[in-house]
């Protein structure tokens, strides 16, 4: 008789047994820890990455990634999305226009992603270099006391990094400082492009606001944020020189080391409301 292998429910945190030492003495005691698990990104049958992710709000992670690295066009393009979970890990199977799958085709590669930096897709320097990124940056003002109410609501819509203390956040937040959707994940380019996705299902308008990161801000965010139209990235922690030029070149205002009252303007300065 054939044995039955049970198909794991995954599920974003868990329970891990620890040591905890304190006071001279070592506790025993039970920790909840954020779960990282490989989310292949099928289109069309033909699997394009791997990304270690934390496995919640998968359909909008999918429509984020499918957009924010130029797999579609636009949601139209994909016309299902199916979420299988194996012993494995997690596929998110997609059915996509032909002719985005023709031009993904001939640009595939299998790879496998990280919570950390990476060009997904891009295998040569120069193929980097070459990356078309529209210039599609907002020139609406931005309040400063926008930016300060934000980032003092921030903390109360990050319910999985209150229990695991180990996932980057997301928040789209409207032009007054509203937070109005928050996403987590392990790595801050998994929850951007879940972000993304919710903001394209919910069809919020993306030039009436901006994109507040827990994380620092790298190259691949404000690439990210230009490619469906946003127009303004603040981050609490600190940008990279990379990361700098292509706002100012794509005309994305950059906002970082927000703490407090007091943050840094590094690109277009000009667009802010005093």
């Amino acid at each position: 008789m054939q044995e039955t292998v049970e198909t794991p429910s995954w599920a974003p945190h868990g329970p891990c047994r620890v040591g905890l030492w304190e006071h001279e003495e070592l506790e025993q005691r039970i920790e909840c820890v954020a779960e990282e698990v490989p989310v292949a990104f099928v289109y069309n049958g033909i699997s394009h990455a791997v990304m270690l992710a934390t496995p919640q709000n998968l359909e909008d992670f999918a429509i984020g990634f499918s957009l924010s690295e130029d797999i579609v066009e636009a949601r139209g393009d994909i016309f299902d999305i199916e979420v299988c979970e194996t012993s494995k890990g997690i596929s998110l199977e997609m059915h996509i226009a032909a002719p985005r799958a023709m031009a993904l085709r001939a640009r595939r590669r299998t790879l496998a992603g990280r919570t950390g930096c990476g060009l997904c897709g891009i295998e040569s320097l120069e193929q980097m270099q070459s990356r078309p990124l529209l210039v599609r940056g907002s020139s609406a003002l931005l309040m400063p006391s926008a930016l300060t109410r934000a980032a003092a609501s921030l903390a109360q819509h990050q319910h999985l990094h209150g229990y695991t203390g180990a996932m980057h956040a997301a928040a789209w937040c409207r032009q007054d400082g509203e937070v109005v959707c928050v996403r987590e994940d392990v790595g801050r380019h998994n929850a951007l492009d879940k972000l993304i996705g919710a903001l394209v299902v919910t069809r919020e308008p993306l030039d009436n606001g901006f994109v507040l990161m827990t994380s620092r801000a790298s190259y691949e965010i404000v690439c990210k944020a230009v490619s469906v139209g946003i127009g303004c990235v603040a981050a609490l922690s600190a940008p990279t020189g990379m990361a700098v030029r292509v706002a100012e070149s794509a005309g994305l205002t950059l906002v970082c080391f927000l703490r407090g009252l007091r943050f840094t303007v590094y690109t277009h300065p000009e667009r802010m409301s005093t």
